[in-house]
């Protein structure tokens, strides 16, 4: 596998096992994993212990998820995480179906396996790669990493600093003093590159853990929470607790919904591949599909929402410049110890949201200039302009679309609408098929001459 220049650890270069913990632990806090599954609790009225429960089943199915992709399917530095795509309709069908605790979860539950099965049968049978290579090629990956990068920075600014609970101006500044100290720890790498590894690599800790603790003297950290939790369990919304419950219209509902998550997907592996500059063989494709329906289907059995490629470890990567898969499993293998060491994802569910959203805006442009980057070798001509251009203006669109627009619509459509990255995708894929290719742009001024 060729690495990238910019990379001080490649995906299949060694790696200690004390620094892959350590930087594992790295990219599970990059990672706002838990919340998802917060919201969802929100959104079904859960209690107490049920929000915990669902928050450990996240964890442990977002480790094991990082390790089958990782180790045996994609096979190169991935890490999966929950989704925002599905929550509306995962409350929506437990609350039609009667509720958490009377027989609601159990149809959620049933209409994520069976929507994880299409997956893996997809995979199984190869359309996915042939799919891939008729309508991605390198421009639309390029417009889909781009255009994942721009979503997720209206995410980082409004859910985590300006719209987050607690005092906004607290919020800026803890939001202010956590990038700065990211940016002055690239900056002391770049400057004197003896200390290059320890600065560059620890980056992400480093400002998360100064951001910490100033939110602590502010008194925005909770450590009630932290100190009421157990310290061991396990989770108790699992298909064993609530059972499996098929319905028709529960899980045609899942089937789309998994095809929007693949799309996304689909601009997570290009933004990866990007990265550590590696190109997705047909195999990895198809193997990937397959590592994504198993990642789901042992969230699904789990009793948590489905479990993703996550782009924000493309945004880590490209900060510390370490792809090394020893550390993605690493990485697993920390959210599976979260999934039962209850104190500590309680712990890391009470960082405050300004402290994430301050790494999380830098990831996010990190991302957004690697597509950018794929973009920029290419060359581009007339119709290769709209087709980068228009779904970067359907992502903005989406991000700004006012929420009464959104709920007014069909169902499908607020799915579609819920997930600018799948919107962008679809449009990019459209336009470079209908747009004349610029052969035949040529051609046609050439018959006018």
């Amino acid at each position: 596998m060729k690495t990238s220049n910019r990379l001080l650890v490649g995906p299949d270069d060694a790696v200690n096992p004390r620094t892959a913990g350590f930087l594992g632990l790295q990219h599970v806090l990059a990672m706002d994993v838990y919340v998802p599954p917060i919201i969802l609790a929100g959104l079904l009225a859960m209690s107490a212990a049920q929000q915990m429960s669902l928050l450990q089943a996240t964890f442990l199915a977002a480790g094991i998820g990082t390790i089958i992709q990782t180790c045996w399917f994609m096979r190169i530095p991935i890490s999966q995480g929950p989704s925002f795509v599905p929550l509306g309709a995962a409350a929506g069908i437990v609350l039609a179906s009667g509720g958490v605790n009377h027989g609601g979860m159990g149809t959620l539950i049933g209409a994520m396996l069976v929507g994880s099965l299409v997956l893996i049968a997809l995979g199984l049978t190869g359309v996915f790669h042939r799919i891939i290579a008729k309508l991605v090629p390198a421009i639309v990956g390029g417009t889909i990493i781009t255009c994942v990068g721009l979503s997720l920075i209206p995410s980082a600014l409004n859910s985590n600093i300006f719209e987050a609970s607690g005092n906004i101006n607290q919020n800026i500044i803890l939001a202010s003093i956590t990038a700065v100290t990211l940016l002055v720890a690239i900056s002391i790498s770049i400057r004197f590159p003896r200390v290059q590894r320890l600065f560059r690599t620890g980056a992400i800790i480093l400002s998360l853990l100064t951001g910490t603790l100033v939110a602590t003297a502010m008194g925005r950290f909770d450590w009630k929470t932290v100190i009421q939790a157990p310290w061991f369990s396990f989770p108790q919304g699992t298909a064993l607790n609530f059972g499996i419950t098929f319905s028709p219209s529960a899980i045609i509902t899942f089937i789309v919904i998994y095809a929007v998550l693949t799309t996304e997907t689909t601009g997570t592996w290009f933004a990866m591949g990007a990265v550590i500059n590696h190109q997705l063989t047909k195999n990895q494709w198809n193997r990937g599909l397959i590592g994504e329906g198993l990642s789901c289907f042992v969230s699904s059995i789990l009793g948590a929402t489905p479990v993703t490629g996550y782009s924000t470890n493309a945004g880590v990567i490209s900060i510390t410049g370490v792809a090394s898969k020893r550390v993605f499993i690493s990485a697993g293998i920390w959210f599976m110890i979260l999934g039962f060491f209850s104190k500590l994802s309680a712990f890391l569910a009470a960082i405050p949201a300004p402290v994430i959203g301050g790494v999380f805006a830098i990831i996010c442009v990190t991302i957004m200039l690697n597509g950018l980057n794929v973009i920029r070798r290419l060359d581009l001509g007339e119709s290769s302009l709209y087709v980068i251009g228009l779904p970067i203006v359907l992502t903005l669109a989406l991000v700004l679309l006012p929420a009464t627009v959104t709920k007014e619509s069909p169902q499908l459509v607020q799915y579609l609408l819920g997930s600018p990255i799948a919107v962008a995708a679809i449009a990019a894929i459209l336009l470079n098929l209908c747009m004349p290719s610029d052969q035949q742009h040529s051609a046609a001024l050439s018959s006018l001459d």
